[in-house]
């Protein structure tokens, strides 16, 4: 399945890295090029894309205003936020009206196939760098409080957290220093212990009970 793309970035030499990358991969099409809010707009509603990479700031509605104004009648369209802002607060908003992800413009070019393949599984993805301004640490806290769930070691603490925040799972095993496989295991683990399926389901049970900060 060929993949939908429009970039909104009012930046020629960021459009012009973003193109190349998204022509290099051939499951993914770029449908057109927008430099403002309000020309993303109507090509969002001429060309019906899969996913909208959109920076934060752009002349005449920023990115948070078109992410509000367009979501509710393209519910389907995945919002990847590209930026420079490393701000927990935007992030925060960006999440709160509909995005899918958050990837700063400096990993965009190792980071951003990851980011469009985690997105359109369905799940959430944010920037590594982001991640320990959202994650709470205190792993035995959360346990001593929901002493219904099974318990969980740290190491599936930690792989929660990771998988939560749109890891796959060896971008989790590298960020732990662990394989592929243990990852898979440890997921297994704890999905089974909080009683879930899917990572969906996973971020929404790691929002309700804290173990990530609320949006």
């Amino acid at each position: 399945m060929t993949v939908k793309i429009l970039v909104a970035d009012d930046h020629a030499i960021v459009r012009t890295g973003l193109r190349s990358i998204i022509k290099a991969e051939p499951s993914l099409h770029l449908v057109g090029e927008a430099t403002g809010g309000l020309e993303t707009i109507e090509l969002i509603k001429k060309y019906h894309p899969d996913i909208l990479l959109l920076d934060m700031s752009m002349p005449d509605l920023d990115g948070i205003i078109v992410l509000k104004k367009i979501k509710p009648d393209f519910p389907k369209m995945k919002v990847l936020f590209l930026t420079i802002h490393e701000d927990e607060a935007l992030l925060r908003e960006a999440i709160k009206f509909g995005a899918s992800g958050y990837i700063l413009k400096k990993a965009a070019e190792t980071e951003l196939i990851s980011a469009i393949q985690t997105v359109m599984r369905g799940d959430l993805f944010i920037d590594t760098s982001l991640l320990r301004q959202l994650v709470d640490d205190d792993a035995s806290k959360w346990e001593e409080s929901h002493a219904k769930y099974e318990p969980m070691t740290s190491r599936e603490m930690d792989v929660l957290r990771l998988i939560a925040r749109g890891y796959t799972n060896r971008q989790a095993g590298q960020e732990l220093s662990i394989s592929t496989r243990t990852v898979e295991g440890h997921r297994a683990n704890i999905y089974k212990k909080l009683g879930v399926n899917s990572r969906v389901e996973l971020v929404r049970f790691a929002r309700k009970h804290k173990i990530i900060d609320q949006y």
